[in-house]
């Protein structure tokens, strides 16, 4: 038996037409120009510049997690606390990363998971 699967579906917009928000909104405002500089910019020049910037810096950050591969990197995470570990993956999402050998101040991890929202900071040798 086939199950229905819901779809999530934006608000319309304020022309009725779209699925968006009004540039005009409390919302749209409260995000501030810029996060959101590419939906507000009609020069495409400028448009164009701001995502090649961010093309380049997400491509030095999956190269980053790429060379981290297998490395012992250090964490510095919230309440001071310092850990140690071997880099193995992360998600697609880049939500959690994936380590072995846990090093942590109450004892050693063979396997964990590490949240990066309680991450402030990592480093590894190159």
């Amino acid at each position: 038996m086939k199950v229905p699967v819901a779809v999530v579906r934006l608000p319309r917009g304020p022309d009725g037409t779209s699925r968006g928000f009004d540039p005009n909104s409390p919302r749209f405002q409260a995000l501030g120009p810029s996060s959101l500089s590419s939906l507000v910019t009609p020069n495409t020049a400028e448009l164009e510049e701001e995502q090649q910037g961010r093309v380049l810096l997400r491509e030095r950050y999956l190269r980053s997690l790429l060379a981290m591969a297998r490395q012992p990197v250090s964490f510095a995470m919230y309440e001071k606390v310092n850990v140690t570990a071997l880099f193995g993956a992360s998600d697609i999402d880049i939500l959690n990363f994936q380590v072995s050998e846990l090093q942590t101040p109450l004892g050693v991890q063979r396997e964990a998971l590490l949240r990066c929202s309680d991450i402030i900071a990592y480093s590894f040798e190159l």
